[in-house]
């Protein structure tokens, strides 16, 4: 069952009703993401042999939610850059200067979307502007919807995972170095990861 529309099952209406979660009427509305239960991580191939990942620690979002029309959803992200962890001291501070992401000069990574759809079942997609280093392009991400329910504090959540791919030379993040064997230190590619628990404003 999907947050913003799900279809009508005439094979088994009783069992439905039993299992169905809350109300889209009741998911519909305004939510604040909740950074102590939401990760915003990336995976950046190294020396062209392994992963590296690392996230950010330090960020605020907010989303809409339409239950009947997920074309009127959004989402808003700002995301301080200086919070970025990859678990190692050395490697973080060198991301953080000016080789990478200029955290002097260019404090906060933001997204804020433009459309979003229903791809069936648990599966939605949303577009939008990502902005990094002053540069702003558009950004694809799919969604899983993994349920909603009230917490013991009562807050009302929803949960998202999310994941998408972008170039990091499309931003203007281009320092590499150059592998004796081909290749080069840190790839182009990075794959984004995201995991979303949001509250609905009161």
């Amino acid at each position: 069952m999907g947050i913003f529309g799900r279809k009508n099952d005439t094979t088994d209406t009783t069992a439905a009703a039993t299992t169905a979660g809350p109300d889209l009427s009741a998911l519909t509305g305004d939510y604040t993401v909740d950074p102590a239960h939401t990760s915003l991580g990336f995976v950046a191939r190294h020396a062209m042999v392994t992963n590296v990942k690392g996230g950010f620690s330090d960020f605020t979002g907010t989303l809409h939610l339409d239950g009947s029309d997920p074309s009127k959803s959004t989402a808003s992200f700002d995301v301080q850059m200086a919070s970025i962890d990859t678990g190692n001291a050395d490697r973080d501070g060198h991301l953080k200067s000016a080789d990478f992401f200029k955290i002097d000069e260019f404090p906060t990574m933001t997204f804020r979307s433009t459309s979003a759809e229903s791809l069936g079942g648990d599966d939605y997609r949303i577009t939008g502007d990502l902005s990094i280093l002053g540069t702003t392009r558009p950004l694809t991400i799919d969604l899983e919807f993994n349920g909603a329910a009230k917490d013991p504090f009562g807050n009302e959540r929803v949960g998202f995972e999310g994941k998408a791919q972008i170039l990091r030379s499309e931003w203007g993040i281009t320092w590499n170095a150059a592998l004796e064997t081909g290749g080069v230190l840190v790839s182009d590619k990075i794959k984004l990861i995201f995991d979303i628990s949001a509250i609905k404003n009161a």
